[in-house]
C-alpha cells in the first residue's frame, strides 16, 4: 500500500508528565482529499505492524474500526504494545463482537471512545471486555466515570481525549488521570525563573566545550568524576540498546578508544538536554530526543556523515531553551556551536532549517509535514518511518 499521508502522534501524559505511549494518526490536510475511513485506518495500521514491535516501553494507540482489520494484520501487531481505539457503535455491532472478544483474547488494550456512565452501568458485558477508557475533560460525568472505573474489575484506565495546554494537563493530575497532549512543544511551560543554568549543566557543558577543544581525556575524567549521578546517566545512555554497542563501556577514556571524540560529543548533548532534573517535563525531553534522532534518520538519507550527526544535535537542543528555562541566546552564548547549528537554532534557517521544520510539522495535528517535506523532495514513506524509528528510539531510552 503506497503512502500518502503523514503521520501525526500525542503522547500519552501521566500525572507526573511521563510518556506511556503514543496515539497515533493521520495529519490533517486542509481541502485535500484523504482516503476513506476503512483505508484510513487500514494504512496507518500497517505501518505499525513492522515498528510496535520495537517499542519496548509504552504502547502505540492507534484507531481501529473492525472493518480495517483484517486477521492479517492483528496477527503482526504487538499485542502487548498496542492499544486499539473502538468506538461505541463498534461494540454495539453484534457482528463485530468475535472479533472484539479476539482482540481481548490475544492480548491486545482496548480503548472505548466516546462514553457516558449510563453506558457504563449498562453495559458489563462489553467492558470487562475493555482496558481503556477516552472522554474530554469537560464531559459531565467525567468523576461518575474516573470513580466507576476504579471500582471495575480489572480497574479501567481513564485517559482524557485531548489536553490542549498545561492548564487543562494541571487538571487531569489533580484527578490522577492520564491524557492525550497533542503538540506540547508547541505550548511552552514557565518554570521558575532562572538567570543561571544549574550545576550539573553546566558540568555537562564544561565538558561539551573541553570536547570541542580536544581537551586530553584524563581532563575529562577528572570533570565527571565530580558528579556521580551523571556519570550513570552518560554510560547508561551509552550502553543503551538504541545505540546497538555490542561491548559495554565500562569508562570515558574506553568509550574515546573505542568509538573516538564524535560519538561522546552526541552523548554529551544527550545529557544535556537531561540534567535539568529539577521542574523538567520528562514527556519534553522525550520531545527533543524524537526531534533529534528524527532528523538525523531524515538527514543520513542526504547528507554527508558529519551534518546527519549535527542534526541530531539541532533536534536535541531546539527545545533547550524550554527545558532549561533560559532563552535560546543565553543557551548559545555559554555552549560552543559550529554556526550552522547556531542559525537553524535562532531562526530555523540554513542547511539543517528545513530538517528542524519537518520535525516541528510533524508534531500537529493540523500540520504542513506534506509542504516542508515535498520541498526536501521526501516522500511520505520515509518521513513516516523516520518518525516511528525515532519514537521508539527515543521511549526505550529510558528518560
Amino acid at each position: 500500500m503506497i503512502q500518502t499521508n503523514y503521520l501525526y502522534r500525542a503522547p500519552l501524559l501521566n500525572d507526573k508528565q511521563h510518556v506511556l505511549g503514543y496515539k497515533l494518526d493521520w495529519q490533517k490536510k486542509g481541502e485535500n482529499p484523504r482516503p476513506s475511513a476503512g483505508a484510513d485506518m487500514r494504512q496507518l495500521l500497517t505501518l505499525g505492524v513492522g515498528h510496535a514491535g520495537g517499542f519496548k516501553f509504552g504502547k502505540f494507540f492507534l484507531e481501529a474500526g473492525p472493518e480495517a482489520l483484517p486477521a492479517e494484520i492483528l496477527q503482526c501487531l504487538s499485542p502487548e504494545n498496542t492499544v486499539l481505539r473502538l468506538r461505541l457503535a463498534d461494540l454495539l455491532n453484534k457482528g463485530n463482537l468475535p472479533l472484539v472478544m479476539s482482540m481481548n483474547a490475544q492480548g491486545f488494550g482496548l480503548m472505548l471512545c466516546d462514553v457516558d456512565h449510563a453506558l457504563l452501568e449498562s453495559n458489563d458485558g462489553l467492558l470487562s471486555l475493555m482496558t481503556h477508557i477516552e472522554m474530554d475533560l469537560d464531559h459531565p460525568d467525567l468523576n461518575e466515570v474516573v470513580s466507576f472505573a476504579k471500582l471495575a474489575e480489572p480497574p479501567l484506565c481513564v485517559v482524557v481525549k485531548k489536553v490542549r495546554n498545561w492548564q487543562e494537563f494541571d487538571a487531569c493530575a489533580a484527578l490522577g488521570l492520564s491524557g492525550f497532549f497533542g503538540n506540547l512543544c508547541a505550548v511552552p511551560r514557565t518554570l521558575c525563573p532562572s538567570a543561571e543554568l544549574n550545576a550539573a549543566t553546566v558540568m555537562v557543558v564544561q565538558l561539551m566545550q573541553m570536547l570541542h577543544a580536544n581537551a586530553d581525556i584524563r581532563d575529562l575524567e577528572q570533570v565527571l568524576k565530580r558528579d556521580a549521578t551523571l556519570s550513570y546517566k552518560l554510560f547508561r545512555y551509552i550502553n543503551s540498546a538504541s545505540f546497538g554497542l555490542e561491548i559495554e563501556i565500562e569508562s570515558l577514556r574506553h568509550a574515546v578508544t573505542m568509538l573516538g571524540y564524535m560519538p561522546l560529543y552526541r552523548w554529551l548533548a544527550l545529557l544535556l538536554v537531561t540534567s535539568n532534573t529539577a521542574g523538567s517535563s520528562p514527556a519534553l525531553m522525550q520531545a527533543a530526543i524524537v526531534r533529534g534522532r528524527f532528523v538525523e534518520l531524515i538527514g543520513q538519507k542526504m547528507l554527508s556523515k558529519i551534518h546527519a550527526e549535527n542534526l541530531f544535535v539541532v533536534g536535541l537542543f531546539s527545545l533547550l531553551d524550554q527545558l532549561l528555562d533560559v532563552s535560546m541566546d543565553q543557551v548559545l552564548r555559554q555552549i560552543s556551536l559550529p554556526a550552522v547549528i547556531a542559525q537553524a537554532l535562532r531562526s530555523r534557517e540554513g542547511i539543517y532549517g528545513p530538517f528542524l521544520a519537518l520535525a516541528q510539522a510533524c508534531e500537529d495535528e493540523n500540520g504542513f509535514a506534506s509542504d516542508v517535506a515535498e520541498a526536501l523532495f521526501i516522500t511520505p514513506a520515509q518521513v513516516n518511518q523516520a518518525h516511528l524509528s525515532a519514537l521508539a528510539w527515543a521511549q526505550n531510552l529510558e528518560v
